[in-house]
């Protein structure tokens, strides 16, 4: 059996996503490696992701790794990938996906609807703010960079009434204590991709891509495709208000999806069934985009925050 070098970022929680791939791996009989990258992404605290223009932020490093054959594979947050790779890539597999959906975490508060008039959030997502106003206009959003463990140790600190984190991030290390409150995607429509990992390889490399092929979840490999095509259609990086949770519902493919507002003044949603993945979401998209999409996004980017850098 060869040996597979995996690249990651060094986060806690990302070296849980290579670990998780890597025992994955080990139990076909491979020798695996680690390599740690530091990405652009993680060497930019001190200013919001919505603000950031870098395209593949979290990525852009580790893809050169792949391409310079220092690496064999790499192991993303699906959300972090652009919707369209850069040239000489491909996802080799998406893992069976984590609960997909946002939580409520506070010291003192049940719910969203307990939180005191302008308590203070906490959240690194237009996405996030955006739906809390739209149901808690009065709520005081501030940005919230670091690790799972940073944000977790300022919320304890009393920086925060409460704080917006990914389910599936604090479910994987085992950091739920906080967890108050599970948001459906009614209340809180996720990221496109949030809970799936993505294994990247070299465009081409076929021995690497038939290790990796029982990796591949369909569910969870239709349901991220058809959340992808949405965020393509509407132009959107991982950063930018929009939500999309596709699901199997009876058979069908059920796709959920939001642009919205930064300030939450406007909250456009879409519910649709299909059968192919990419014609469900870029319909959806059309239809958000149609209804207003393009002038909310526009107002968005004239505002400051970064133009996704992508096709």
């Amino acid at each position: 059996m060869p040996k597979l070098r995996i690249g990651s970022r060094g986060s806690q929680l990302a070296l849980w996503q290579a670990n998780h791939v890597s025992a994955l791996l080990r139990v076909r009989g491979h020798e695996v490696e680690i390599e740690i990258i530091h990405t652009t992404g993680d060497k930019i605290t001190d200013v919001a992701l919505a603000k950031v223009g870098t395209k593949g932020m979290f990525t852009k490093e580790i893809e050169e790794a792949l391409a310079d054959g220092r690496v064999d594979l790499a192991v993303h947050s699906l959300k972090d990938l652009p919707t369209e790779l850069p040239e000489g890539f491909e996802i080799a597999a998406i893992t069976t996906r984590e609960d997909p959906r946002d939580a409520f975490c506070s010291r003192n508060f049940s719910k969203i609807e307990d939180l005191p008039h302008a308590a203070r959030v906490g959240t690194s997502s237009l996405r996030r703010q955006a739906q809390l106003k739209a149901i808690r206009p009065d709520l005081n959003t501030h940005p919230l960079r670091g690790n799972v463990d940073t944000r977790l140790r300022k919320l304890e600190q009393g920086d925060y009434d409460a704080i917006i984190l990914a389910f599936a991030g604090l479910k994987r290390l085992g950091k739920t204590e906080l967890v108050q409150q599970i948001l459906s995607a009614e209340i809180m429509c996720p990221a496109a991709g949030q809970g799936a990992l993505a294994i990247e390889i070299r465009k081409g490399d076929s021995a690497t891509r038939a290790l990796l092929t029982f990796l591949d979840d369909p569910s969870a490999r239709a349901a991220t495709t058809c959340e992808r095509a949405l965020l393509n259609r509407l132009g959107g990086g991982c950063q930018v208000p929009i939500g999309a949770f596709a699901e199997v519902r009876n058979g069908k493919l059920h796709l959920d999806s939001i642009v919205a507002d930064p300030d939450g003044s406007k909250l456009l949603r879409d519910s649709r069934d299909g059968d192919d993945p990419v014609k469900l979401g870029s319909e959806a998209g059309e239809f958000l985009l149609a209804r207003g999409g393009d002038k909310i996004l526009e107002a968005v980017y004239s505002r400051g925050f970064a133009v996704p850098l992508q096709p």
